[in-house]
């Protein structure tokens, strides 16, 4: 019996000492605390530099991030916080404002900022067309009065000659134009992708990416401490812009990348459709009839904006105002910029020494993440 005993005194005296042993070698409940000689590894952020972190130390980088811990109560235990009071004690996660949808006080735009910011912007713009690249028959200008008529006063196609060879040809609008034909334009008719086109809206994302123009758009967003990294970036701009939603009967027939850059048709008349590259190739195609103009910028160069009035398969706009010249990168960056710094409101941007608005809006009736919002719609706006 007293064998026995002793036996289980043993067995329990050991297994205190693995339990303990396993303590000391992991990071549960210590992620972040500082140099503790009990323990046998670390878990703070200089273990890394000194080789002797834990081996579930990763487990605290999760922690690192609001992903999923959005008003998490405290614990002193977390790295950082993704709470109302962490702005106060200076210890929020780096992704807080983003993850959280959280105003941030250091990510507010001046008026000033975005007029430097899209000037650069627009000087970045390495893959726009020049003058020898696009030729317009702009022939009928009518009053903002007038674009109601529905009268076509225009013989001939507004584009006369567009360079398909040498600007088609570049990567970001090549990615670009493989998107156009993966929507259907009636809203109320739900839209469902193949892997492939999946797959197009992925290469389009990473194509432009790689511009000066997205380089310099995330480089600004990441010093207002809205992005963490550029993957971050970018898997928000493929939810805000790609992301569908219901314009219609409670269908997912939507979004903001369909409406802004390749149309569509709600109640009877076109909407969105604020893309030159899309009107270009529905007109080349016999699918668009332009007839007027209501206004032409004051740019000799490209990009310029251009509002016009046109038939698209027998539905009507009354007004569509877009960037003429431009490439799918300075669309995409210059509505992003203006979606994120002036929601719902004008924006006024600089572009080539001349300035104009532009309009936002976000999606109201449904979100994505911690109730971020969808684009809803973005183009210039015209006198």
């Amino acid at each position: 019996m007293m064998r026995l005993v002793v036996l289980s005194l043993l067995l329990v005296s050991a297994t205190a000492r693995n339990i303990n042993r396993r303590s000391k070698d992991s990071c549960a409940s210590r992620c972040g605390e500082g140099l503790n000689h009990n323990y046998d590894c670390q878990c703070n952020h200089a273990c890394v530099r000194h080789g002797d972190c834990c081996q579930d130390y990763n487990a605290c980088n999760s922690r690192k991030s609001c992903k999923g811990r959005c008003n998490k109560a405290y614990d002193h235990t977390d790295p950082c916080h993704c709470n109302s009071k962490c702005d106060h004690y200076n210890n929020c996660c780096q992704d807080y404002h983003s993850q959280c949808q959280v105003s941030n006080p250091g990510g507010d735009f001046t008026n000033q900022e975005i007029l430097q910011i899209s000037e650069e912007i627009y000087s970045l713009d390495i893959n726009k067309a020049t003058e020898n690249d696009i030729h317009l028959n702009l022939q009928s200008h009518i009053s903002n009065s007038q674009t109601g008529d529905e009268i076509d006063r225009a013989q001939l196609r507004l584009y006369a000659y567009v360079n398909e060879d040498v600007l088609f040809s570049k990567p970001t609008f090549v990615k670009f134009i493989a998107l156009l034909d993966n929507y259907n334009r009636m809203t109320g008719t739900p839209e469902k992708f193949t892997t492939e086109q999946l797959g197009e809206e992925e290469a389009f994302l990473n194509e432009i990416m790689k511009t000066p123009i997205m380089n310099k758009l995330y480089s600004v967003l990441h010093s207002k401490n809205l992005y963490n990294s550029v993957t971050d970036f970018k898997e928000d701009l493929k939810s805000m812009w790609f992301g569908l939603y219901s314009r219609s009967n409670n269908i997912l027939d939507s979004s903001g990348f369909e409406h802004v850059f390749a149309g569509e048709v709600k109640r009877g008349i076109v909407s969105g459709f604020h893309s030159w590259v899309r009107f270009y190739l529905a007109e080349k195609n016999k699918e668009l009839n332009y007839y007027s103009y209501n206004y032409d910028g004051p740019w000799t160069n490209y990009p310029e904006v251009l509002a016009t009035q046109f038939e698209w398969n027998g539905y009507y706009k009354e007004v569509g105002s877009g960037f003429i010249g431009s490439s799918p990168e300075f669309d995409f960056a210059i509505y992003t910029l203006c979606f994120i710094a002036k929601p719902n409101k004008t924006c006024k941007v600089s572009l080539g020494g001349k300035t104009m608005n532009i309009q936002t809006y976000t999606w109201t009736k449904s979100t994505y993440g911690n109730r971020k919002k969808y684009v809803a719609s973005s183009f210039p706006l015209t006198p």
